[in-house]
């Protein structure tokens, strides 16, 4: 029987604003992670080589720039590297968590917003860690939320990859640190106390492996120790 395998990569560094936390911000990678696509592409194949997997011909990524951009650049990696073409296919469901209207405003100015809400009890040391916190605000999310959206189309993905290919085979997806930590959780690949305390390498793929009765299991890769 073939086996199919889910490889989650971050995205490369990007032009961050500094202190915001809305990781919808719209701007593109540096030069830095621009490089780290690349290698993390190349680290990939060699993985894919070593282990005799095949890898997909779709690349799927989050609609945001930078995810999108090093999904880019991985396809042309993999099209120099193995032949043939290669194609990315966003998705917003690979998002980064929402932080809702206060997209792009600065910690100190979400903390502003709030306090100055009466409906809204005063945020918690450390929320933009905590798996289970939304924002009170319009249209913010949990990480947990986030991953749980994140972790169904990894599965409707793999599954849909599962009936259409005859062979061991690898698909990227390329978005969040956060997000991918977090549909980990949903997938059973990490324990939710587990979460906080991990991060994600730049473009350093976590391989894991859909098996038959429908768990994962992580096969190759390593979350970031924070």
């Amino acid at each position: 029987m073939p086996r199919f395998f889910a490889a989650l990569m971050r995205h490369g560094q990007y032009q961050q604003a500094p202190d915001t936390p809305g990781a919808h911000q719209p701007y593109p990678l540096t030069p830095a992670g621009e490089a780290q696509a690349r290698r993390g592409a190349g680290s990939l194949l060699e993985i894919a080589h070593r282990e005799g997997w095949r890898v997909d011909r779709v690349v799927d990524s989050s609609t945001i720039l930078r995810a999108w951009q090093t999904a880019t650049l991985s396809t042309r990696v993999f099209a120099t590297r193995l032949g043939g073409a290669f194609r990315v296919t966003p998705f917003m469901e690979l998002a980064e968590r929402s932080v809702g209207s206060a997209a792009n405003l600065t910690m100190g100015q979400i903390r502003s917003v709030v306090e100055g809400d009466p409906r809204c009890d005063e945020l918690p040391r450390g929320w933009k860690s905590k798996s289970k916190f939304r924002l009170p605000l319009p249209g913010a999310e949990s990480l947990y939320e986030a991953g749980e959206r994140a972790a169904r189309k990894v599965e409707e993905r793999m599954a849909e990859l599962a009936g259409e290919a005859d062979g061991d085979t690898v698909r990227l997806f390329v978005g969040h640190g956060g997000t991918f930590r977090h549909a980990a959780v949903h997938l059973g690949v990490l324990d939710l106390d587990e979460a906080p305390k991990l991060s994600m390498h730049h473009c350093r793929p976590v391989v894991l492996e859909r098996l038959d009765d429908g768990r994962w299991k992580r096969v190759a890769g390593q979350w970031k120790v924070r």
